[in-house]
């Protein structure tokens, strides 16, 4: 993986200062007014929304549930389908940006090297997270028919892997954008991935 591969997901606050200078050049302030926001980029950060609303939703979802607003089956028929969609579109994403969009990326700029190193390396733990969050949830649904003991503990593990997954899912997706958007708007068009 090399040397980015030890700069943890959970452990960081963001991306090192050697590898933020083209955020630093094109801030979060100025990506919507910029005139290279084309394509790419705006159906980047729109499907980056869309798994922080799914994982809020996931989120909001088990809480209904452990506040006693929705009851185990209604639970159930609600929350499996948002969560299969939520895993098997950010597990694909995932392996579109690692196999297509990354070596791209990181040809155009290599001073950048590292900091796609670091968003694999980032992936490679996601994934792991996702599969213990799928894991979890399952282990919870296959109780909804024990006893409320059962399913508040079952509900529990799931709630804590879901936000440890929603954390690592966070600070990722932020990350990823700081050093993807600001290098489309730098390069625009000639990057060839429109």
């Amino acid at each position: 993986m090399g040397e980015g591969a030890d700069f943890l997901l959970l452990e960081r606050a963001g991306l090192p200062d050697d590898l933020r200078w083209l955020a630093e050049k094109y801030p979060r302030e100025v990506w919507h007014a910029h005139s290279n926001i084309h394509g790419i980029a705006t159906m980047w950060l729109q499907r980056h929304d869309m798994f922080r609303e799914l994982g809020g939703m996931l989120t909001n979802g088990i809480g209904d549930y452990r506040e006693g607003r929705l009851t185990a089956p209604e639970f159930a028929r609600w929350f499996a389908p948002r969560l299969n969609h939520f895993l098997g579109h950010l597990d694909g994403h995932h392996n579109v940006e690692d196999h297509h969009y990354f070596p791209v990326f990181a040809k155009a700029e290599t001073r950048l090297k590292r900091g796609f190193e670091i968003l694999d390396a980032d992936h490679h733990t996601i994934h792991e997270g996702l599969e213990r969050n799928a894991e979890t949830a399952n282990a919870f649904i296959r109780t909804l028919q024990d006893s409320e003991d059962k399913q508040r503990f079952a509900a529990d593990a799931y709630a804590d892997e879901n936000s440890r997954l929603i954390a690592m899912l966070t600070r990722h997706l932020a990350d990823e954008e700081d050093l993807i958007i600001p290098l489309i708007l730098d390069r625009g068009r000639a990057l060839g991935i429109d």
